[in-house]
């Protein structure tokens, strides 16, 4: 529906480039020996020799044109080279075009604010280069002019047929010339340079117009191809839409059009300006009204909208004729490959743009074969989008499920196996909508997947660069618990005057360090205590002076912390007034832990909360001597035969009812299965069988009944 804006009251410089017969210059760039001669790109449909769907201008001089065919082309044109466009999944592959489009724009884009229309067009707003231009170096100040810019096509300028490049020259270096048509010969002479540009770089040729707004912009960009550009004067809009075929101006193509010619007798643009804007509001609704009058007189206040990259990602594939879909699991066997297509499509603007999309679109094209409403529209579905193949596949079938319902009127079975044909499938088409810049601070779960990163409990150095949608960083959501649970002990920080720290000290035999994911590791019954007790944790400064203190020292467990620095090989240092912080052990880092300990089975053994014990020992470890602090491992190995994880492990952790509830709202049912399914087989094995003892073993249940579990308070002894 077309929207009426009001021009802006300064003058604006607008281009529109479009690239010539581009299909065919990127495929003549790629096999140079069909540079000059008669050739098409043809679709990967071989009936008839394929559709023509870019015709070179040496083969349009035979009269080769788009509408044809394959074997109709060499009918009129025995010499020309049909090139079949790529083929990906049974459809074309446009993905060489639109690399090539980039490269078009990229260059453009250095002298204004550019907007991407497709594949092969550009909208250029080139007011603040023009305006540069004419401050400092005006047309007639120029001792040259580039030649290109001289072969310009001025609209209602008189040329002489003798002298035509002296009499453009004399158009761009007029002194008299009011500001709007200055800047407009400015604009003029950047984009020939721009042009030149793009040729020199890529090797492809464009056609240009350049006027005062996107309307008139677009028009003049091809009536003087290829390779030339159009320039049309606010004094000569008048006479170009006093000719113009209403059907020939953007939007006016369709129904709108037809309505015009039928209920107006309008057959030109021009022929608009004989009806004021209160009868066309009056007929056409308020806003389309006067769009209508707008464009009779060659306003338009559309705005270049700046954008390098697609508003959306879309894919289709057309069935004509008998080829239609008349099955489900042949309308499901092509949305999974156009799934496909459309998920690699929207993983690579994410990984190379930082862009999510957020709608996922399903359109088709339906028809009764046995129903007098056989033209009934076949609705178009949305729902949100989940990155992954599996769930773009998933998804797509159910939108088109529910259209085709819709469509037929009931949910009969002819919806599912249509036994008697009762419906078929002309056209299926997704489209990915919504694309949203990545929110700064986000990444996606996959970077914990991949272990040659160090690994952090701090949540404050997030810096991933990609998003998933639906997922969250399970390090962030770490820290969080963690602050919750310890926040409340940050005031002793405050008046201790020094600083306090945890001092890690990495075992000899270490074979790396991690962080509080080393608790959920498991112990089988056979392990040895040795086995349980490396788990190297991550150095943790803590400052004295914040919030950000997390952990107090409890005055009473002296003898407490000497078997947990024996089992966990965590020294708790005591607070000295003489120095502002106490310097760390070197830790030498070999190695990291992922989230992948997550995901191994769960023994019968002490494992789990000799580890849980190590973790939260320092809320009641911090006062021991440097004496009792240093303990060998054949005390701590006897110390912990005896003692218990709550007995070890000193008071427990204060937490209110807001927290605990939260936990225990957290059950291991809610786990959603198709984010199982995009792991790797080998972890889907052990997340399965993980999760299965927890849902079937009573054993199990009544000892651990979901994750949350581990990170539940001690109770009192």
């Amino acid at each position: 529906m077309p929207v009426a804006r009001p021009e802006p009251s300064d003058a604006r410089i607008i281009a529109h480039v479009d690239m010539d017969c581009f299909y065919v210059q990127v495929e003549q760039r790629n096999r140079p020996e069909l540079k000059g001669l008669p050739t098409a790109v043809v679709q990967y449909n071989s009936w008839k020799g394929g559709g023509l769907i870019a015709v070179s201008y040496e083969a349009r001089k035979y009269g080769v044109k788009r509408s044809m065919r394959g074997d109709e082309a060499k009918e009129v044109c025995s010499q020309i080279n049909l090139v079949q466009v790529p083929v990906a999944r049974g459809k074309a592959d446009l993905n060489i075009y639109r690399n090539a489009g980039s490269e078009v724009v990229s260059i453009l884009a250095k002298r204004g604010r550019c907007e991407r229309a497709s594949i092969d067009e550009v909208y250029l707003d080139l007011t603040d280069a023009a305006e540069t231009m004419l401050s400092e170096s005006p047309p007639e100040d120029l001792e040259a002019i580039d030649e290109e810019a001289l072969k310009s096509h001025v609209l209602g300028l008189s040329e002489n047929k003798n002298d035509k490049q002296e009499d453009v020259r004399k158009w761009l270096c007029r002194n008299d010339a009011d500001h709007r048509d200055r800047l407009l010969a400015c604009g003029a002479i950047i984009v020939a340079e721009l042009r030149m540009q793009v040729l020199k770089d890529t090797g492809f040729t464009c056609s240009a117009g350049v006027a005062h707004n996107k309307m008139l912009a677009k028009l003049a960009s091809p009536m003087n191809k290829p390779a030339q550009q159009t320039v049309i004067p606010f004094a000569a809009v008048k006479g170009l839409l006093a000719s113009l075929p209403i059907k020939k101006m953007k939007l006016l193509g369709g129904k709108l059009g037809t309505a015009l010619q039928s209920e107006l007798g309008v057959d030109t643009v021009g022929d608009l300006l004989q009806f004021s804007e209160d009868k066309l509001q009056e007929r056409y609704g308020i806003n389309t009204g006067t769009w209508l009058w707008n464009i009779a007189r060659g306003i338009n206040g559309d705005e270049v909208e700046g954008r390098l990259l697609p508003k959306s990602h879309g894919c289709g594939k057309t069935f004509p004729g008998r080829q239609a879909l008349k099955s489900i699991a042949a309308v499901e066997s092509w949305l999974n490959d156009l799934s496909e297509e459309l998920s690699e499509r929207i993983q690579s603007d994410l990984e190379q743009n930082k862009r999510v999309a957020q709608t996922l679109t399903l359109h088709a094209s339906a028809y009764k074969t046995n129903e007098s409403d056989s033209q009934r529209k076949f609705s178009s579905k949305s729902c949100p989008l989940r990155y992954g193949t599996m769930k773009i596949q998933e998804d797509a079938l159910k939108l088109f499920r529910s259209a085709i319902c819709e469509f037929l009127g009931s949910n009969r079975i002819e919806t599912h196996e249509n036994k008697h044909n009762a419906w078929g499938v002309s056209a299926l088409s997704l489209s990915a909508n919504k694309i949203l810049a990545t929110p700064s601070g986000t990444c996606s779960i996959l970077r914990f997947f991949q272990s040659a990163e160090p690994s952090s409990t701090s949540s404050n150095h997030v810096t991933g660069e990609e998003i998933i949608q639906g997922t969250e960083s399970f390090q962030a959501f770490e820290a969080e618990q963690m602050t919750l649970a310890l926040e409340d002990r940050t005031n002793s920080f405050e008046n201790s005057g020094s600083v306090q720290e945890i001092q890690i000290i990495e075992k000899p035999n270490s074979k790396g360090k991690c962080s509080i994911s080393s608790m959920l590791r498991s112990c089988d019954s056979s392990s040895s205590e040795k086995d349980c007790n490396e788990i190297i944790h991550d150095t943790i400064p803590f400052s004295s002076s914040a919030s950000e203190s997390y952990l107090d020292v409890n005055k009473n467990s002296d003898s407490k912390s000497t078997c947990l620095k024996a089992e966990t090989g965590i020294n708790y240092a005591k607070p000295s007034a003489g120095r502002d912080e106490q310097k760390r052990v070197a830790v030498n880092e070999k190695g990291t832990c992922s989230i992948l300990n997550f995901f191994r089975p769960l023994g019968q053994s002490c494992s789990s909360s000799q580890q849980l014990g190590s973790m939260l020992a320092p809320s009641g470890a911090g006062n021991c001597s440097e004496q009792d602090c240093v303990a060998t491992k054949e005390e701590g190995s006897s110390l912990f035969q005896e003692t218990t994880w709550a007995e070890s492990a000193g008071p427990r952790l204060r937490r209110d009812g807001r927290r605990r509830e939260t936990w225990n709202n957290f059950n291991i049912e809610e786990i959603d299965p198709s984010v199982i399914d995009e792991l790797p087989q080998e972890i889907q094995d052990e997340v399965r069988g993980w999760l299965r003892p927890l849902k079937h073993s009573k054993a199990m249940n009544s000892k651990v009944s979901n994750i949350a579990r581990y990170f539940l308070p001690a109770k009192d002894t």
